[in-house]
Formats: structure tokens, C-alpha cells, sequence
């Protein structure tokens, strides 16, 4: 069998869509990877004693604007370094211990993609809400956590979710690997 070799041009389209996929561009909104909804009592979470949250809660807890307003990446940005525009202070302030975990209430269990790597700040789009809040993701892998912009996606609760990659580096997750993210209202 006689092999044919594969124009330049089409290699680098091949190469491209391959890059493209890898960062979640090009793929429609409804391809996010499952999540696992709060269960009914915070009893149901093995050593937790994290309750339960409601609508009301979510609602009354306000997006944090200082974790979402970095400026977006130039356009010849092509490195988490590059893509990656929030200041020191903000990954500070991201990084920082959650006032007080008694506060804290569990929206549920998610598993995360790579957002868009060109939206700055720190986020999380999920189905676990229905407004914009302010939160807290968790690695499980690692346990360690960051604040977050909770943005409403549609989609089922055991659908997935993407989370920025300020928020993916910040938390050691791999940006080529679905991530298991416990997710809490407040930050």
C-alpha cells in the first residue's frame, strides 16, 4: 500500500482544529462534561458539614466584579502566561481562604473543562446556578480552591461545566484533563 503525503496546508488546518479542540473552541455549549448536583442533605456528603443551599441564597450572595475584570488577552497571546491577564492581586484575592467556612454552602459536585482561554478573570460556568454569584471551587484532587464568578450555562445540573483558565491554573488543575470540582456559594 502506497502512502500519500499530506500537503503542508492541510497538516496545519489538522494541527489547528486539533489546538482548537483542545482549548474547547468551535464546540457548542452543550458539549460541557457532566455534573453531580448537590444531594438532598448535606448528610449525604461524606465527612461534610457543608447544608444545603437555596435559590434565595444563591441570589442574595453578589458576583465579586474584581475576580472578572481583567482586561482580555492580545490577540497574539498563545501561552497560559499570555492568556492569562489577571494581576497579582487579583490570583491573591482569588487564593485566599474563604472568610469563614461555616458560611459556606454546597452548590454540588461538578466536572470542569478548560473554558475559553480569551475570557479573562476567574469563573466558573455552570448549570448549578441560575444567577450570577459569587463562589468558591474546590479541586478534589488536590484541595485547593479558588474564588470565582459563578455564571449560569443551561443545561441540566448533571451537566458539566468550564471553568477559566486564571481559576484552572490557580488550582493546579490540568488544562487538558476534566477536572472534579466541589463547588460551594461565597468565596
Amino acid at each position: 500500500m502506497k502512502s500519500i503525503p499530506m500537503p503542508p496546508v492541510a497538516f496545519a488546518a489538522l494541527f489547528a482544529l486539533g489546538a482548537c479542540a483542545q482549548f474547547g473552541m468551535g464546540q457548542p455549549e452543550d458539549t460541557a462534561p457532566p455534573v453531580t448536583p448537590a444531594p438532598s442533605t448535606a448528610g449525604d456528603i461524606a465527612g461534610s458539614d457543608i447544608p444545603e443551599v437555596t435559590a434565595a441564597e444563591i441570589a442574595a450572595v453578589p458576583a465579586d466584579p474584581v475576580l472578572t475584570s481583567a482586561p482580555p488577552p492580545p490577540r497574539a497571546a498563545n501561552t497560559q502566561a499570555t492568556l492569562d491577564t489577571t494581576t497579582v492581586a487579583q490570583r491573591k484575592q482569588a487564593a485566599a481562604p474563604a472568610a469563614t467556612d461555616a458560611g459556606a454552602k454546597l452548590l454540588g459536585t461538578t466536572v470542569a473543562s478548560l473554558g475559553s482561554p480569551t475570557e479573562p478573570g476567574f469563573w466558573l460556568k455552570t448549570p448549578l446556578v441560575k444567577t450570577e454569584t459569587n463562589g468558591r471551587v474546590t479541586n478534589k484532587t488536590n484541595g485547593k480552591s479558588s474564588a470565582v464568578t459563578l455564571i449560569p450555562i443551561d443545561g441540566p445540573a448533571t451537566g458539566g461545566s468550564r471553568l477559566s483558565l486564571p481559576a484552572m491554573r490557580l488550582i493546579d488543575a490540568s488544562l487538558t484533563e476534566l477536572t472534579e470540582l466541589e463547588v460551594t456559594l461565597g468565596g
